[in-house]
């Protein structure tokens, strides 16, 4: 960011590339209690604040600056501004070759793969693993497969691809694993539903990046969780759906999405994590279900 300063009476004016830049930074300075009036000069368009805010304006934009320069690859969806990932479809793609493979081909892997609290509580615990990927029936994939390409392209958009769909996974893991500790006895489920909470956890907690300042996240930090919260009643509480998995992986995306806030966009974004974590993610379903056919 170019930030010369040139004092104009009791204002200091902030140089910009362009009206909508302006237009941006404007309201970032207001989100601060930064008062900025949008005016084009001489020598182009620019900011003036007041002089005695000039330093601060600086250094606010400077860091939203630094934390958008690591979105740079990421498209926009929709044109609205909401940062989106395509490659959703991928999940959904594989999610729906496998109900393919356990409901047609295969019919004996959703009984081995499926979770069942007793089998994991003796030693079949690669179960909390498999049933993520199994789904009961045609309209409980349609279902995970809808809404979770909307939070899963969100939270890969923020927090990287393999990444997020990597994390999002160990959070549905986490709320099998709530299942079958809170019901040792008669705990059985299989199903993404985890997973997509577990995404909706990681988005949740997308505003809370303890690299910024404080004071520009922490306001948000409310507002996003009782929105998270509400999203997670309206999709984890139906009838008869699996209520201690939904809640389980939507906590666990929120711890996750907490501890990826100490790593900068750019990190994570980047292609050397994200194979790392794609590699990763494939290792613990393979292994889990090569475990899972040999019973």
């Amino acid at each position: 960011m170019n930030d010369p300063e040139h004092p104009n009476g009791s204002h200091s004016a902030i140089p910009v590339r362009s009206k909508r830049l302006a237009m941006d930074w404007s309201l970032v300075l207001a989100s601060q209690g930064i008062s900025a009036i949008i005016n084009k000069g001489e020598g182009g368009w620019e900011l003036q604040v007041d002089h005695a805010d000039g330093q601060r304006a600086r250094s606010v934009l400077r860091e939203y600056e630094i934390e958008n320069s690591g979105w740079r690859w990421q498209p926009e969806w929709l044109g609205a501004g909401v940062i989106f990932h395509w490659g959703a479809w991928l999940w959904v793609l594989g999610i729906v070759g496998m109900y393919y493979w356990s409901m047609v081909r295969f019919p004996w892997l959703k009984s081995d793969g499926m979770v069942d609290s007793r089998a994991v509580m003796h030693g079949q615990w690669w179960r909390v693993f498999t049933a993520v990927t199994l789904h009961e029936n045609l309209s409980h994939l349609l279902s995970n497969a809808g809404i979770g390409f909307l939070l899963l392209g969100l939270a890969m958009a923020r927090f990287g691809p393999a990444v997020a769909v990597l994390a999002a996974f160990l959070a549905g893991v986490a709320g099998k694993c709530a299942g079958v500790l809170l019901r040792p006895d008669d705990f059985y489920g299989l199903g993404s539903s985890g997973m997509v909470t577990g995404a909706l956890g990681l988005i949740t907690m997308q505003s809370f990046a303890p690299w910024r300042k404080f004071r520009m996240t922490m306001p948000v930090l409310p507002r996003a969780i009782a929105a998270g919260v509400l999203i997670l009643v309206l999709i984890g509480f139906s009838p008869g759906s699996d209520q201690l998995a939904h809640v389980g992986g939507f906590l666990a995306g929120v711890a996750f999405g907490l501890t990826l806030g100490w790593v900068r966009p750019a990190v994570l974004q980047s292609t050397a994590v994200n194979v790392v974590a794609g590699i990763v993610l494939g290792a613990l379903i393979l292994v889990t279900w090569l475990m899972a056919s040999r019973g």
